[in-house]
């Protein structure tokens, strides 16, 4: 029934049903059919209000919605199309300057926003035309747009690291209550950060330096500008564009590395920086605070909808045994803790394919994670882990999430394969950084070590 469930689960999102729907109407279905199978205990579904509860009252998910907030409303004050247009003209007579520039761009957007989506979408919109124009590659135009746009995954502060450290935590306190450990441990989003810092830069610098050496290799693809007339812009005014974002990402995030204030309070001081921001840039309207408002609550509700909906299937699943079944299943892998890892590696990758990183934070590592983690694997390296590699996944064709995000907004002369055939390069990229991390995790663990000791 167990693995059932899950078949049906699959089949169900393929044919298109909402996420957050499928895995609460599914699991009450199997739930119905197990009560009258003799197979399910119905005391299991007594828990379900106590659930709901703990999500309502949870401090760590309250600044969901407040980065989200701060991501649109940085999405809506246009300073990524100022910066990355004066980033290009000081980069200007450059091989390969302007995709230098969106992948700094992109960076810098990526840690303000947190959200893949809007990233990739807003670069796609402002960078793809005039790379375009300027005579570079349509391949490699979007597989930079694209790479850069899901840098947003992985360097904090990110909604997906905030959830992603949540639903580690209580996986954790599991795996240390099955060793016997009976006062647990916690993991904080702010040791989640600190691991996600080093392979965030490592990343952005393994983008440049494969953008170099393309540029090098093969100036056609990236050709430098040197013919525009605009005047070149100045250092100081660059300078002083990027100056508000990046104040806000050493608030926001130094703040919570510091202790000084909790997620959720630094989430609050980086929306209010959002909106001064927005008003200085002149970007600042009721119906801008309108549209901000609607599309939080939207995501919001999404993200909320979706864990609801994942912890009842979650109880229906422990129900049936599923969690014992997989930590059998996973335990009696030949090799071990390696062998388990791979494995949890390889299907979380391609479930990347058919779901989005909520989806499979609030449902899969809840399983997998207590598991993984009384095995003996470090709880933060786990996590950057798998944050790495569905980022990956993202980004991988046919049906990486990305690909799709960027060929909304690509105009009909870019064709899909050229899309695919641009990621290709920075899916090998990802691969490499995510070998690099597994075979040195103190990549992961030397930051959250020094600023969290003990």
């Amino acid at each position: 029934m167990a693995f059932g469930l899950f078949l049906a689960i699959g089949l169900a999102l393929m044919a298109g049903f909402p996420v957050a729907f499928t895995l609460a109407g599914t699991g009450l279905l199997f739930a119905g059919l197990g009560v009258l199978t003799g197979t399910f205990d119905v005391v299991f579904l007594e828990a379900f209000p106590n659930r709901i509860y703990g999500i309502m009252t949870n401090e760590t998910l309250i600044a969901v919605p407040i980065f989200v907030f701060m991501g649109v409303m940085l999405e809506r004050s246009k300073l990524a199309d100022q910066l990355l247009q004066s980033l290009a003209q000081i980069m200007r007579g450059v091989p390969g300057g302007l995709g230098i520039a969106v992948v700094l761009v992109g960076a810098m957007m990526a840690a303000s926003t947190g959200i893949v989506g809007a990233t990739v979408v807003t670069m796609g919109l402002i960078s793809l035309p005039t790379m375009l124009a300027r005579g570079y590659h349509p391949s490699v135009a979007t597989g930079t747009i694209c790479s850069a746009g899901t840098l947003g995954q992985i360097i904090p502060p990110s909604i997906v690291l905030v959830m992603l450290a949540d639903v580690l935590s209580n996986a954790y306190q599991q795996a240390q209550l099955q060793m016997g450990n009976y006062s647990p441990e916690t993991i904080s989003v702010g040791e989640l950060f600190a691991g996600a810092l080093v392979p965030g830069l490592i990343l952005v610098v393994a983008y440049l330096i494969y953008l170099a050496t393309l540029a090098w290799l093969k100036p056609e693809t990236m050709p430098a500008d040197e013919d525009s007339g605009e005047d070149r812009v100045s250092l100081g005014r660059l300078l002083a564009l990027a100056a508000g974002p990046l104040m806000l990402i050493v608030a926001v995030l130094g703040s919570i590395l510091k202790g000084i204030a909790t997620p959720t309070e630094a989430a609050a001081v980086g929306a209010v920086g959002a909106i001064l921001l927005a008003s200085i840039s002149g970007n600042l309207s009721m119906e801008t605070m309108k549209d901000v408002v609607y599309r939080t609550s939207s995501i919001s509700a999404m993200v909320f909808m979706i864990l609801i909906g994942a912890s009842l299937f979650s109880l229906v699943f422990r129900g049936f045994g599923g969690d014992e079944l997989i930590a059998e299943l996973l335990t009696g892998l030949p090799g071990g803790v390696v062998t388990a890892m791979i494995t949890v590696m390889l299907v979380m990758f391609l479930l990347g394919f058919v779901l989005d990183f909520i989806e499979i934070t609030f449902v899969v590592v809840p399983i997998v994670g207590p598991v993984l983690m009384a095995m003996g694997l470090n709880p933060i390296w786990l996590g950057i882990m798998m944050a790495v590699n569905l980022q990956t996944s993202f980004l991988t064709p046919p049906f990486g999430f990305s690909l799709f995000y960027l060929r909304g907004v690509c105009p009909d002369s870019v064709p899909t394969s050229a899309i695919y055939r641009g990621v290709i390069p920075f899916i090998i990229i990802q691969v490499l950084v995510l070998g690099l991390l597994a075979l040195i995790p103190e990549l992961v663990t030397w930051l959250p070590g020094v600023i969290y000791p003990g």
